[in-house]
């Protein structure tokens, strides 16, 4: 039977709690997005059930930083993935009911400026933002519409907003 671990990490998280803070602060070069993380590993550890298949941890301050950290490019990720989907979403759509001309021209403008950068993308990346946010689908959705994995799904969407924001930032300049 598995030993249960909880009770030695949440032990060594409750006594060095700001020394691992200011550790995974350094390490992600951002000290808000450090306690975030550690605050949801303390979740995480808490919420475990049983004990550890690979027996006891050796080392629970490197095993706390490494799950830390982890849980940090996770909230990365999904920070990264937002934004870019709703300014994106925000030009692909036009939301006002009655926008006047001028309105009107700079969405199209800005319409055409989003074509034009989607026209120089790979065709599948293309065709998976196009799959997913002007037909609506969703990304497990589209990957079984494209036979690849969802994974290669997110790359797309990813690499695909990451240009088009970048892009279109460097435009407005």
């Amino acid at each position: 039977m598995a030993e249960d671990v909880r009770p030695v990490l949440m032990d060594y998280l409750s006594r060095h709690y700001d020394a691992l803070k200011r550790q995974l602060g350094r390490a992600l070069r951002n000290a808000d997005l450090a306690e975030d993380a550690l605050h949801d590993t303390w979740l995480r550890v808490n919420d475990q059930q049983g004990g550890s298949e690979a027996g006891p941890i050796q080392r629970p301050g490197g095993y706390l930083v490494r799950m830390a950290f982890n849980i940090a490019l996770d909230i990365q990720r999904r920070q990264s993935r937002n934004l870019p989907f709703e300014e994106i979403d925000a030009l692909m759509e036009l939301a006002d009911t009655a926008p006047g001309p001028a309105r009107i021209a700079e969405a199209r403008s800005q319409l055409d400026a989003v074509i034009k950068l989607l026209d120089r993308m790979p065709a599948r990346r293309r065709e998976v933002v196009v799959l997913v946010h002007l037909e609506g689908l969703t990304q497990p959705e589209v990957a079984r519409r494209l036979d690849i994995s969802l994974r290669t799904v997110e790359y797309e969407l990813k690499h695909a907003h990451d240009y088009l924001s970048a892009r279109m930032a460097h435009d407005k300049k």
